[in-house]
C-alpha cells in the first residue's frame, strides 16, 4: 500500500539550503576534504583601556609568525609545518592542521602603530590594542554682538 505525502517545497529547500551550507563551510574551514590550510581560533575580549586577540597557534615557531597594521586593519599571518616523521612509516589520520593562515581583523577607527603590541607564550598570540581616544565635543563661541552685517574675511566677500 502506497503512502501519500504532502509536498514541502520550502522545507526541501531549507534542507537543500543547508547541505550547500555545510559543504561550503567545509571548503572553507579546511576540513580536509579540499584543502589542508587552518584558521585557528581566536577570543576577543575588551578590558578597561585596551582590545586583546588571542588566537591558538600550537606548534608554530615564533618566527613564523607575522602580525601587521595596515590602514585601520590587523593582519596575521603564520604557518604550521607538517611533520613527517613516523616510527613505522604510517599514517591512519591526518587531523591537525597544516600550512600558511592569515586572518584580517578590523581595528576600531583612530588606532595608530603605537597602540598595537604582541607576544606569544605558550602556542597563544595575544594582540593587546590600546583603545583610540575618543573624540570630545567641542565648544564653540557663538558671536552675539548683534550686529546684523556678516563679517568680512580678509580675502573674501560679501553679497548683499
Amino acid at each position: 500500500m502506497a503512502t501519500l505525502v504532502r509536498w514541502a517545497p520550502f522545507s526541501e529547500l531549507a534542507s537543500f539550503q543547508n547541505e550547500v551550507s555545510r559543504m561550503m563551510n567545509g571548503l572553507l574551514e579546511g576540513n580536509g576534504r579540499a584543502t589542508q590550510s587552518w584558521i585557528p581560533t581566536a577570543d576577543v575580549w575588551e578590558a578597561e583601556d585596551e582590545l586583546v586577540y588571542a588566537f591558538d597557534l600550537p606548534g608554530v615557531a615564533e618566527d613564523a609568525i607575522s602580525v601587521e597594521l595596515d590602514d585601520g586593519a590587523l593582519t596575521i599571518t603564520a604557518e604550521r609545518d607538517r611533520q613527517d616523521s613516523v616510527e613505522d612509516g604510517r599514517y591512519f589520520r591526518f587531523e591537525r592542521r597544516f600550512g600558511t593562515f592569515t586572518r584580517t581583523i578590523g581595528l576600531p577607527q583612530g588606532v595608530t602603530d603605537d597602540a598595537v603590541s604582541a607576544k606569544y607564550v605558550n602556542g597563544v598570540l595575544e594582540v593587546h590594542v590600546a583603545k583610540p581616544e575618543q573624540p570630545k565635543p567641542r565648544k564653540i563661541q557663538v558671536d552675539g554682538a548683534g550686529n546684523s552685517e556678516p563679517k568680512t574675511i580678509e580675502g573674501s566677500s560679501t553679497r548683499k
